[in-house]
């Protein structure tokens, strides 16, 4: 496939998806600004710490949603869902460690880290079923491709089993589908040589509706396993509206990630129950403390 076909089968995945989606409901959720006539009052950071901002983006068919290293008590069969991450440039050995204890407890899918910490993930979570997650091109997704390559395959030697890579943002926002396609196609194809998986960072709220279907075809015609809305690192996070528009392009048979948050154990089991097969953690995720001396609901 060369690259003006390339262009045109985008452009028409693009018309096709959003001559699907119901704009007047979508356009409710406008990424950290949803208006009080939602949540009167509501003075959150949604939806890193708003509960209803979850539900609406599991609803919509994110299969993981941002949780943090405050999270607390969890039911098994959630927890296993769950990507427990820190991310912060900050963080420290203690902190690390601290996470990857509270991983093994219990028994999340990943923790995600910076690359620097990879070794020390893996040998702290050897033996367990938690798989170790690393992220790549992060946080700006502006770097080149073969350093990306090169970041991943470094990973993966030293115990990264999951790979979050950030797409090129303004390479696609420049119309240039052939470069995303092969910057994402690169990470994937060394990622999947060692047996691990490749989650692409779309970071939405830098994209319009037709942008942010392209980045999804992409990333599927790419082979990636999942899409993701954000880092938590740029001006908003997820959406119900990005999830709803992501899992239409992407159908149901690969992943979508949002980078959201949780905000009481009641909220995970009902974003399990509405359809979510995995929930993503982000560093930015403020998880109510009070969710370990509150009765689950069933």
């Amino acid at each position: 496939m060369n690259s003006a076909e390339l262009d045109q089968l985008v452009a028409q995945i693009g018309e096709a998806i959003l001559a699907r989606v119901s704009r007047p409901a979508l356009s409710k959720a406008e990424g950290l600004n949803i208006p009080d006539t939602v949540c009167p009052g509501c003075t959150q950071r949604c939806p890193q710490t708003c509960a209803a901002k979850t539900r609406q983006i599991v609803a919509a068919g994110a299969d993981r949603v941002s949780a943090s290293d405050k999270l607390t008590k969890i039911d098994p069969e959630i927890t296993r869902l769950i990507d427990h991450t820190l991310l912060r440039p900050d963080a420290t050995r203690t902190e690390i460690l601290k996470l990857c204890r509270e991983a093994r407890h219990y028994e999340f899918a990943s923790v995600c880290v910076n690359p620097y910490w990879v070794p020390v993930v893996a040998a702290e979570l050897a033996g367990s079923r938690v798989k170790v997650c690393t992220v790549v091109g992060f946080p700006l997704g502006a770097t080149t491709t073969e350093s990306k390559i090169a970041e991943t395959e470094a990973a993966l030697l030293v115990g990264a089993q999951e790979i979050d890579m950030v797409m090129n943002i303004g390479a696609l926002r420049s119309g240039d589908q052939e470069a995303v396609r092969q910057d994402i196609h690169g990470v994937v194809g060394a990622a999947h040589r060692a047996g691990a998986i490749v989650k692409v960072i779309l970071e939405t709220a830098f994209l319009d509706d037709n942008q942010k279907a392209a980045a999804c075809a992409l990333a599927k015609l790419a082979g990636a396993d999942f899409v993701k809305t954000s880092t938590g690192f740029g001006p908003s996070g997820a959406t119900a509206h990005d999830v709803a528009l992501m899992r239409l392009v992407v159908g149901p048979d690969m992943g979508v990630k949002a980078s959201g948050g949780v905000r009481t154990l009641e909220d995970v089991k009902k974003m399990a129950a509405a359809g979510a097969s995995r929930i993503g953690a982000s560093a930015s995720v403020k998880i109510v403390e009070a969710a370990a001396s509150r009765p689950a609901s069933r």
